[in-house]
This record gives C-alpha cells, sequence and structure tokens, in this order.
C-alpha cells in the first residue's frame, strides 16, 4: 500500500457509499403510491429519479444548460415531471415533503460506526453533490458523525469538475495530497486523483440496483480498496 502517512482528512460521497439511497426511496414511495392508490414499478421510479433527475440535471447545468441550483431543486424539476407521467395530482405540500425523501436515507450498516472509528484520528467530511440542507438533515437523521459538512454548494462546482475537489481541499486547509476521497463510484475517484488527492474506494455493490449493473472490478490506481468503512479503518491502522 502506497504511503498515507500525510493524509489528514478523509472527504467521502454520500449518495450510495455512505447510505443507501435506492432501498431509502423505494421504501418511501411504495408507502406514498399506497397512500393515493397508485401503481407503478417503484424501483424503475426511484432510477430514473436518480439518473434523470439528480445526474441528468448536473450535466445540463456542467453543460451550461441549466443555472447552478441545488441537489434538492434537481430532484424536484424531476419529481413534477416523473408525477405528471404518473398521472398523479400532487398538492404543493405533499410533493414538497416526497422530495424530502433524500434528506431520509438510511446509511449502509457500517456506516454511522465506521466514520466513528474513522473520525479518531481524521476529520471527516462529506463531499457531495447534494446541498448542505440536505445533507446535515441527512446526519441528523441517520446518525452520521461528521466534523464538516461540504458540498458543491459551497464548491461552486459539481463532482466531477476539479473545482470541487481542489476547493473542498482548501476548506479543509489542506493540500490535496493530504485529503483521501472515499467513494463507492469510481468516476468520482479517479476525478479526484486528477487533483493531487488520495483515494479509497469501498465498493456497495446493491448501491444500483438490478436495472443498472456496475462494474466493481477496482482501477488499479486507487490507493485503498476496503470492503466497507471499518476495512478502511483497519487498513488505516485504526
Amino acid at each position: 500500500m502506497a504511503d498515507l502517512s500525510g493524509v489528514r482528512a478523509l472527504t467521502f460521497d454520500v449518495f450510495g457509499t455512505v447510505v443507501d439511497w435506492r432501498s431509502s426511496v423505494i421504501g418511501e414511495l411504495e408507502s406514498f403510491g399506497a397512500r393515493r392508490g397508485l401503481e407503478t414499478d417503484w424501483g424503475v421510479f426511484a432510477d430514473r429519479w436518480r439518473r434523470e433527475g439528480y445526474a441528468g440535471g448536473m450535466r445540463l447545468v456542467r453543460d451550461g444548460e441549466l443555472p447552478f441550483q441545488t441537489a434538492d431543486s434537481l430532484h424536484r424539476r424531476m419529481l413534477d415531471i416523473l408525477l405528471a407521467e404518473l398521472g398523479a395530482e400532487v398538492d404543493e405540500t405533499e410533493a414538497a415533503e416526497l422530495n424530502r425523501v433524500w434528506h431520509r436515507l438510511q446509511p449502509w450498516p457500517d456506516s454511522a460506526a465506521g466514520l466513528a472509528r474513522l473520525r479518531a484520528c481524521y476529520v471527516i467530511s462529506t463531499l457531495s453533490n447534494g446541498n448542505v440542507e440536505l445533507l446535515v438533515n441527512m446526519a441528523k437523521f441517520g446518525g452520521l458523525p461528521w466534523d464538516c459538512v461540504l458540498s458543491a454548494e459551497l464548491t461552486g462546482a459539481f463532482k466531477p469538475e476539479p473545482q470541487c475537489y481542489r476547493r473542498a481541499a482548501e476548506l479543509l486547509g489542506c493540500e490535496p495530497p493530504q485529503v483521501m476521497m472515499v467513494a463507492a463510484h469510481q468516476g468520482d475517484l479517479l476525478a479526484a486523483a486528477q487533483t493531487g488527492m488520495r483515494t479509497a474506494f469501498v465498493p456497495r455493490p446493491k448501491e444500483a440496483g438490478p436495472n443498472h449493473p456496475v462494474d466493481l472490478t477496482p482501477d488499479p490506481s486507487f490507493d485503498i480498496v476496503a470492503a466497507d468503512f471499518h476495512d478502511l479503518a483497519r487498513q488505516l491502522d485504526l
């Protein structure tokens, strides 16, 4: 393993790496559908909400087709489209509450305790495309012990733009090699490495669900490949 003695801070992708967004969202959508008498494939609904609304919305922002906006706004934009396609008439209060499902995502079983273990020796922070309010509420909901909450809302750029990673390191008072990016998404890590950050790949095989198979073969450039956050702590000699 590479010499990681200079690492002072760990920054974490959140959606999929720290929290199980898909199961959490599907569960709330199923409850919503049961209340409203709506039937659809809620797994497909959740996948489209995430991929077309969140990831697709960020691409539109990066391409200049949409102004920079929060993840909450991108999620709501797509939710309105999906509900209209479903023929669901939902008032503003109910739609706003449903959109906040992204604030109530369940952590993976190892997340809270693993983060607490890592926090004993490192500054631990989010580095997410989610907005600050969302990330703070998610931390309160899931008992996630962050030292700091950093997001694209603060860096002014969505991942994988280099500015997001560089500005995060600056905000933590670090040079990029003093920060290790931790993520379940290899593209996130490869982009972080381009700015000089160290990298830890923590695959979450169940994250994407059956509709979108993901190649979990780790890129050989990653500094650490860990089964979960406890394994990450072990590899960092904690």
